[in-house]
């Protein structure tokens, strides 16, 4: 009987995967480029190996699947310009208060005397905001359309328990759009992709139409175990080698072609997509983000505090690091270990960039997973 706990790691069954991935891979003259959308597939491909088991057939592609990474300077500086405010607590998830803005970051401001607070739930700043009824809280919300329906869901309390000092700066995005940016660079060699599990058990996989349909590349949507992401990799090879792409779902113990529908419907419910949106390495996306709907801009932090905003993005010039490679790694143009920072001055001691701050980053995986490049 298959063990769901430990049968997706047994040697046995990730070696007879390899083998045959390198079987259809071997009548090609090039090594398949296939890449991982998500970096929680990130992580485990360099944790247990898979790039050096694949060496022979496959090369694992990094893509923009981190939401602290995908984050520019500009809005990271706009969330420090936030915390500035009079009377304000700001909150976040940990890995944001690292990344690097312009001049500074959230963890620096919270040293110069700015009240930012990290929470691990949208839930937990109900609780902020009723202890502190005279300060304004903002809510500096990220993710895919993963974390999109937890704060549609803190949305949803707050109205229902009436709470007025709760405010929202949205940056949820969204998966599809950054891949068909890549796809429509003119360089870009991609042959497939790993689809992102977690993502698609609130989205289902019709979202990735587009990509095996116009592109014609194959998805598969992978859980996170060794075995999970080889059989992800044959099912891509055998699409490749039978000359068709279509959707295909390796993580069926979790993810339903139509996806959640309840989560969807609350996200609907509060959210509409924005017509543009910047993404660091990829420049401005169309349609490749969330916003509030117009009837609740009264919690909207972009549109009550708009002029504010504007005025110091027009003051204070968006500065981008010039040697960090993190907008390149994100593309899928380089590696991290390409990178003239990394492991010098990039660590997670001292991240020069998002890609090595948070714990989804390609950075963070290579230096925490590898030494002998």
């Amino acid at each position: 009987m298959f063990d769901i706990y430990n049968d997706f790691k047994e040697k046995e069954n990730v070696l007879k995967l390899v083998s045959l991935i390198d079987e259809e891979v071997g009548s090609y003259n090039r090594k398949f480029k296939i890449m991982e959308v998500c970096g929680g597939h990130t992580h485990s491909i360099m944790k247990y190996g898979l790039n050096k088991m694949l060496s022979r057939s496959v090369d694992f592609i990094h893509g923009p699947g981190c939401p602290v990474c995908v984050m520019p300077v500009s809005r990271i500086d706009i969330a420090i310009y936030l915390s500035r405010l009079e009377n304000v607590i700001l909150t976040t998830y940990g890995d944001m208060m690292r990344v690097p803005g312009s001049k500074s970051s959230l963890i620096k401001e919270r040293g110069n005397g700015a009240d930012i607070r990290m929470v691990y739930s949208p839930l937990d700043i109900i609780k902020l905001a009723q202890e502190n009824k005279n300060k304004k809280i903002i809510f500096y919300a990220i993710g895919f359309e993963t974390t999109a329906p937890m704060t549609a869901a803190l949305i949803e309390q707050i109205k229902a328990h009436g709470i007025k000092n709760i405010y929202f700066y949205i940056n949820h995005v969204l998966v599809p759009p950054p891949i068909e940016a890549i796809l429509d660079l003119c360089d870009s060699e991609i042959d497939g992709f790993v689809g992102p599990g977690h993502v698609s058990v609130i989205t289902g996989v019709e979202i990735y139409n587009n990509i095996a349909v116009k592109y014609k590349k194959p998805v598969v949507v992978s859980g996170f175990e060794p075995f999970d992401i080889l059989m992800s990799v044959l099912m891509i090879a055998k699409q490749i080698n039978r000359r068709f792409s279509k959707i295909e779902i390796g993580y069926t113990r979790a993810v339903k072609q139509n996806g959640n529908k309840k989560a969807q419907e609350l996200v609907n419910k509060y959210f509409e997509i924005r017509d543009s949106f910047e993404w660091r390495g990829l420049g401005y996306i169309p349609k490749s983000a969330l916003k509030l709907k117009e009837e609740f801009k009264d919690i909207d932090a972009e549109s009550l505090f708009r002029d504010y905003i504007f005025d110091n993005l027009a003051n204070n010039k968006v500065v981008e690091n010039q040697v960090c490679k993190c907008g390149d790694i994100l593309k899928g143009k380089l590696k991290p270990n390409e990178c003239p920072l990394f492991k010098k001055l990039c660590t997670p001691d001292n991240p020069i960039g998002a890609c090595m701050v948070s714990h989804e980053g390609a950075c963070a995986a290579y230096f925490k997973y590898f030494d002998d490049f």
